[in-house]
């Protein structure tokens, strides 16, 4: 299971893993919209233009909004969960199964969205299902945000935007520092805070 918040007196909340658990369903195979979903959807109607992919799509929901509230002019969602694909096209939405990057082509996309699985875990505490696909990001909580911000200087356009969202859990200076080392600068353009975490979405634009 994911580690426990930490107290201010150092000792660990068990309450924290255990609402996440029921609040997010970990029984079932595609992740649901929740509230990292909700802030991520607000700033993507915001931002998002042209070409927008949306890694990581899980139901779709996120995709779905931009596709229809925003300027995008097309909309893809990936994920390397094939029930969430097939999720995301139920909903209306142009998906594949992808892991991260690696299918898009160099400078092809205008637009980026990523929701990563960001919940710090234990190695010895692995759940081995789809949910932890979705919410695991391995004991610093970086396992796929810092691989997604090897590759995105390559799939973003020269004038485009990367919407990332980044949870207090997993260290917002050191997902920050990494982006900068990317090559990017980096914006704070959201933040809603929660009894056991602070979520942000980094605006991500190529420095020049």
């Amino acid at each position: 299971m994911p580690e426990d918040a930490p107290r201010s007196d150092g000792t660990r909340d068990t309450s924290t893993r255990d609402s996440l658990a029921a609040r997010r369903g970990l029984d079932a195979p595609v992740y649901a919209p929740a509230e990292d979903s909700g802030l991520l959807a607000e700033a993507a109607v915001e931002h998002a233009r042209g070409a927008t992919l949306e890694v990581g799509t899980g139901s779709g929901w996120v995709a779905e909004r931009v596709r229809t509230e925003s300027d995008a002019t097309r909309v893809i969602g990936s994920d390397v969960n094939p029930h969430a694909a097939r999720r995301a096209r139920d909903r209306g939405v142009e998906a594949v199964r992808a892991d991260l990057l690696g299918p898009f082509r160099d400078g092809a996309l205008d637009t980026v969205l990523f929701n990563p699985p960001y919940l710090p875990t234990d190695p010895d505490n692995e759940w081995d299902d789809w949910q932890e696909a979705a919410l695991s990001g391995g004991e610093s909580g970086r396992d796929l945000i810092e691989p997604f911000l090897d590759d995105l200087p390559r799939a973003l356009a020269p004038d485009g935007v990367a919407l990332l969202l980044v949870s207090s859990l997993t260290g917002f200076a050191d997902a920050v520092e990494y982006a900068v080392d990317a090559g990017f600068r980096a914006e704070t353009v959201a933040e809603e805070s929660y009894p056991f975490e602070t979520l942000s979405i980094l605006a991500l634009r190529h420095r020049e």
